[in-house]
């Protein structure tokens, strides 16, 4: 099964290059989603005999292993388990339906172009999942900048696209350069660049373990985003088109919380061990920065932005608790949050391509212009604040009993997440309460509701979010098989 792997990042990585040269082509979209179509198949299947290598596959599901620059620890190394094929699989759907999006969708801007630069977004994304080798991880991390630079650079709104591209390329870029750091001071001590094999031997040595975890907790922050590195987010996705803020959210905030938690985490788990404090004083700030901030927001699409640095804030003070809930919880508000926000960021941006704007002021009375489009934006809204039952609520309320069952002065971040907690409901409330109810305003009357295509792009999402919140047994089962 291991070509598998291949055509997981070879099947999107062609359809870019297809679609881009036949852009002029009136076929040329619907090449994209095929390509993106044969991904999701072959991500999907990936389950299909894992553990049918046994101690071969050194724990991995699949695992291929070719030489390419081995002087350079260099090799086409890709693998697969519990823990990387639910995030590969969760970029292979929002890529595919993006690229549905983009050749259905009404705005004026959608271009096969766009549809090639998503598609490169998901071949260098599901690559860094997949990646067993870390300078092949490092070489894909970096891969998935440019696309998403053009996208907001280019199809972004006129008046702060610009300025957003750059911000988002200038934070990124930086952190980049402290992760290749951290990355080549492990190989350099492991004499190896294989991420299976450091994690399998205990990680680096205790004495560069903490300059290892951070060096790379800093540079996977700016990408997750963590507080104080989070500025370029709002900007980000404020301007980027409905598509590019859909897979800010869903895949590439999940680089950052993958990258922290299986490569830092694993190559330096005493240094993690050593920081642990200091990251969950970070995440349980950023917490309640994001909520305190996104109760004064009056604007849809920067409030589902800011929602994401608190909703990341979880995921890592679960990571920095070190225990097995705490990776769990990790790892499940991780994956949820891919498919809640990008829903979130639909809907905001069908919201706004109908109205024009997304001011809270001037999107009053939706539940009876659109009731069917209230209704989604409600299920969303509830799943985003952690309501039991759907598949926000296992990640928070997990995070806050694994810092809480620390003891000690864990309590005070324990505290602060459900605080956090709270203030996610009143923010999010609020925004309904704004948007949906009252009168209906001006911008809204009229508008059309949910139509068919949308129905078809939205559903798997709101079945993922009801899926992962009725039954989340399975997904965590995953996570420890990855975690043994």
């Amino acid at each position: 099964m291991s070509w598998l792997l291949v055509a997981s990042v070879a099947l999107p990585s062609v359809g870019a290059v297809l679609a881009y040269a036949l852009r002029r082509s009136p076929s040329a979209h619907w090449v994209g989603v095929g390509a993106a179509a044969l991904a999701l198949v072959a991500v999907a299947v990936l389950p299909i005999g894992r553990g049918a290598g046994g101690t071969a596959t050194g724990g991995w599901w699949h695992r291929l292993d070719l030489a390419w620059a081995p002087s350079l620890h260099l090799d086409f190394s890709l693998a697969v388990d519990g823990i990387s094929w639910p995030l590969a699989l969760l970029t292979a759907l929002l890529g595919l339906l993006c690229c549905v999006h983009n050749a259905l969708g009404s705005t004026v801007r959608a271009s096969p172009t766009l549809t090639s630069l998503l598609l490169a977004v998901q071949a260098a994304s599901t690559l860094v999942f997949l990646s067993d080798n870390l300078i092949l991880f490092f070489i894909a991390f970096e891969a998935v900048l440019l696309p998403m630079w053009a996208i907001i650079h280019r199809y972004g709104d006129a008046a702060t696209r610009r300025r957003a591209a750059a911000k988002f390329a200038l934070f990124t870029v930086a952190g980049s350069l402290l992760m290749a750091t951290g990355l080549f001071v492990a190989v350099a001590d492991t004499g190896t660049a294989g991420l299976g094999e450091i994690i399998a031997s205990g990680g680096v040595s205790e004495p560069v373990s903490l300059l290892v975890f951070a060096l790379l907790a800093i540079g996977f922050a700016v990408k997750a985003p963590l507080w104080p590195l989070h500025s370029w987010l709002p900007d980000a996705h404020t301007a980027a088109p409905t598509v590019g803020s859909v897979l800010l959210a869903g895949v590439l905030l999940k680089l950052g919380t993958y990258g922290l938690i299986r490569v830092a985490g694993g190559l330096a788990p005493d240094g993690a061990a050593s920081a642990a404090p200091v990251l969950a004083a970070l995440a349980a700030v950023g917490i309640l920065v994001a909520g305190l901030v996104c109760l004064s927001l009056p604007e849809l699409k920067r409030l589902i932005a800011y929602s994401s640095v608190g909703h990341m804030g979880f995921v890592v003070l679960a990571f920095a608790t070190g225990t097995e809930a705490g990776i769990r919880a990790a790892l499940f508000g991780n994956l949820a949050h891919g498919l809640i926000t990008p829903l979130l960021f639909f809907l905001a941006g069908a919201l706004k391509a109908r109205t024009r704007t997304g001011e809270f002021g001037s999107l009053g009375g939706l539940r009876l212009a659109a009731p069917q489009f209230a209704g989604l934006l409600g299920f969303a809204a509830l799943a985003s604040l952690g309501l039991p039952g759907l598949a926000g609520f296992w990640g928070e309320a997990f995070t806050v009993y694994a810092a809480a069952e620390r003891g000690g002065v864990w309590l005070a971040p324990a505290a602060a997440a459900a605080f956090g907690a709270f203030l996610a409901a009143a923010y999010l409330l609020r925004m309904l309460k704004r948007v949906s109810h009252g009168p209906v305003a001006p911008a809204v009357s009229g508008i059309g509701d949910v139509s068919a295509v949308e129905a078809a792009v939205w559903a798997p999402l709101v079945a993922g979010t009801l899926l992962l919140g009725l039954v989340p047994g399975p997904l965590l089962n995953l996570f420890a098989e990855g975690l043994l």
